[in-house]
């Protein structure tokens, strides 16, 4: 028999506005509604967790941009808010805060449109 590994599906939006630096010169500001899409894996398996508690965390930690314009918003007021920079502390930050709620973050989609996204996944050994 082979081993199984649950995993919860979780997709939420985050809007907010950036304008990216290219050669020194920063764009335009505009929109975007970005798209994430988490894979969590809760270390309580075979224990289910409510989907609500997760939202929660998720929610919470990434209200912080709702609504604003990334370049104002640490850590884009001194990095580039590309959609891969916006990712990656994206998955550090949901990384930290599920772990409070004994879940693993494993995968994070982040999509600027329908058809743009940035996937981060966690190395496997």
């Amino acid at each position: 028999m082979s081993n199984k590994v649950l995993t919860y599906r979780l997709r939420t939006f985050i809007n907010a506005t950036h304008a990216v630096h290219w050669q020194g010169v920063q764009g335009v500001a505009h929109p975007h509604t970005w798209e994430l899409i988490l894979d969590i894996q809760p270390m309580t398996y075979p224990q289910p967790m409510k989907f609500e508690d997760i939202e929660t965390v998720i929610n919470d930690s990434i209200a912080v941009f709702s609504g604003e314009f990334l370049n104002t918003v640490a850590p884009f007021d001194d990095i580039n808010p590309t959609l891969e920079n916006f990712a990656e502390v994206l998955f550090d930050i949901l990384t930290t805060a599920l772990l409070k709620i004994s879940c693993q973050l494993l995968d994070l989609s982040v999509g600027e449109s329908p058809t743009r996204f940035i996937n981060i996944a966690l190395a496997q050994d």
